[in-house]
């Protein structure tokens, strides 16, 4: 459980205005909140049909893409501990343009997570009697299943309310339980249900190179894994956040790896043959809906499947409770770099940014609408999440070289390695994503140009004193790096045209990612532009009640 000094709120916060009330335990738990939500109950199932066997490869793909993407992270997040990191890093890095690029695909990343979560709760439930009626047949909410999903944000956003100390309680005793219920199932499920011969009667990978690598972006692997960030955008609230950090982000991530590879193993070898002897892509059998829970009751385990159905509300419950507060934090992040209007960055006496926390229950609200479903939001967000995600390493690059003698408590092994390496394996994930989820983030991209651009705009025509710079040159590789993504995209394999062949598409990823990654080395922000940045939030960070 996290241990909370007794000090007095003025004692407690940091200078952002912002209490520093999380350790490290309770910064782990946050990310390992995060990662184990409703991915655990749908990703198996998802991954085995798309790739067969093989989805244990894909998932360890999905895990290594992830580490690579956490240690730049946890150098990152040792180096700049403030709140909402990930929107501020390609701030320091490129300048205004970039910054609010990347703080708002981080916002839509953080954005959409609580309501999917809110959706997988509500599809579980209608196991019970008293819960059938919210969902349609085809899993889209009912006018009784919206309301009761906007009484679930509004839940969240409450809890939010109480500060940073309840969340870090509320968030532990939840993790618990939500690391020892897919264990349980693992142990529970192997013993006596382990069939070996499930890997190869019907063929390991009948899907090939293409099922493995679509199974990655398409099936849930990556949006499962993801979560690590959440120790992250709480920096600002760390009591030690130059030593947990790195510890955090780390230990997360190894944390769910290890649980989510060892839940596709025994999920593969407990069915029973009949189950998909038509083949994986037929995969089926009575409760499937609920995938574990369903599997559990053909094996005979119905005690386990109830205790299943209850977890299927608990664990994507704290996955949307921690989130909204990162999508808060965020906003918070976005008001301080000039990006977003200053009411953001206010925070009550609890220091909760609390316009955040309004405006992350409207925007959870709205996605209802569009997306009224578990399975229609998944692949959006993914991509959503590692195109944030993929700013990291191009501000890493920078800090390397241009602030090489900058604290880092951490430092990455082989990092002129490593951070151009984990830029590719996020374009891959992006273009594995297919191109009819891509074509949609394109235009989720622009409506966010148009708002965040439009106040940045405003800002500095009326001379704000806060208005950010807007910094073309050191972002000049920012427009072709997205319309270069999407011209691969909808040339490839992957939902798209098919005139790339698989393996040539790979290379030309990889190819056109350290294209972009050098090229935004070279022309980014210079060490006493980026100094400066880094000064400017430490001087504007103030209490803002």
């Amino acid at each position: 459980m996290v241990s909370i000094e007794q000090t007095s709120v003025e004692e407690a916060r940091g200078p952002s205005g912002l209490r520093r009330d999380v350790g490290l335990i309770g910064l782990m738990w946050a990310s390992v909140g995060s990662i184990i939500g409703s991915g655990w109950l749908y990703g198996a199932e998802k991954a085995v049909v798309a790739a067969g066997p093989a989805a244990i490869i894909s998932w360890v793909i999905g895990a290594v893409a992830i580490v690579l993407l956490a240690l730049v992270h946890a150098e990152l997040g040792g180096m700049f501990p403030v709140a909402g990191g990930t929107a501020r890093y390609p701030h320091y890095a490129f300048g205004g343009l970039a910054g609010l690029s990347f703080g708002w695909f981080s916002w839509l990343q953080a954005a959409t997570v609580a309501p999917i979560e809110v959706e997988a709760m509500i599809g579980y439930a209608g196991h019970w009697s008293w819960a059938q009626g919210l969902q349609h047949a085809d899993q889209t909410l009912t006018p009784a299943g919206f309301v009761t999903a906007v009484v679930l944000m509004a839940v969240f956003v409450a809890v939010n309310f109480f500060g940073v100390r309840a969340l870090a309680h509320t968030n532990s005793a939840a993790t618990w339980w939500k690391i020892a219920v897919p264990l349980g199932a693992i142990f529970v499920i192997a013993i006596g249900n382990f069939h070996p011969a499930n890997f190869s009667s019907e063929g390991f990978a009948p899907f090939g190179a293409k099922g493995v690598l679509s199974a990655i972006s398409g099936s849930g692997i990556i949006f499962a894994l993801l979560g690590f960030e959440q120790a992250i955008q709480l920096a600002g609230e760390s009591r030690n956040p130059k030593r947990d950090l790195p510890r955090a982000t780390l230990g997360s991530v190894a944390i769910g790896a290890v649980i989510y590879v060892a839940l596709q193993v025994v999920f593969i070898a407990a069915l029973p043959h009949s189950t998909f002897a038509k083949g994986w892509a037929h995969l089926d059998y009575p409760g499937i809906s609920g995938p574990w829970a369903g599997l559990a009751t053909v094996v005979g385990l119905g005690w386990l499947a109830f205790i299943l159905y209850a977890d299927a509300v608990i664990s994507p419950g704290g996955t949307g409770l921690i989130y909204t507060t990162a999508t808060s934090r965020v906003s918070y992040g976005l008001a301080k770099n000039g990006y977003a209007p200053k009411i953001l960055a206010r925070t009550d006496r609890r220091g909760v940014p609390w316009f955040g926390l309004i405006v992350s229950f409207v925007t959870g609200v709205v996605c209802f609408l569009p997306f009224p479903s578990w399975q229609e939001l998944v692949g959006f967000i993914t991509s959503a999440s590692v195109l944030m995600y993929a700013g990291a390493p191009l501000a890493y690059g920078v800090f390397a070289r241009n602030l090489p003698n900058h604290e880092r408590p951490y430092r990455l092994p082989a990092g002129n390695v490593v951070a151009p390496l984990s830029f590719v394996v996020a374009n891959l994930i992006i273009y594995w994503s297919g191109w009819d989820t891509l074509w949609r983030l394109g235009i989720a991209v622009v409506l966010g140009y148009l708002l965040l651009g439009g106040y940045a705009w405003w800002a500095n025509a009326t001379h704000q004193p806060d208005a950010p710079r807007m910094d073309f040159k050191a972002a000049q590789w920012l427009p072709v790096y997205l319309l270069g993504m999407g011209v691969i995209s909808a040339q490839g394999q992957f939902g798209g045209a098919g005139h790339i062949a698989l393996w040539w598409d790979i290379l030309v990823v990889a190819a056109f990612s350290l294209a972009i990654y050098y090229w935004a080395r070279e022309t980014a922000s210079r060490p006493e532009e980026i100094e400066r940045s880094i000064d400017e939030v430490v001087v504007t960070d103030a209490p803002a009640h």
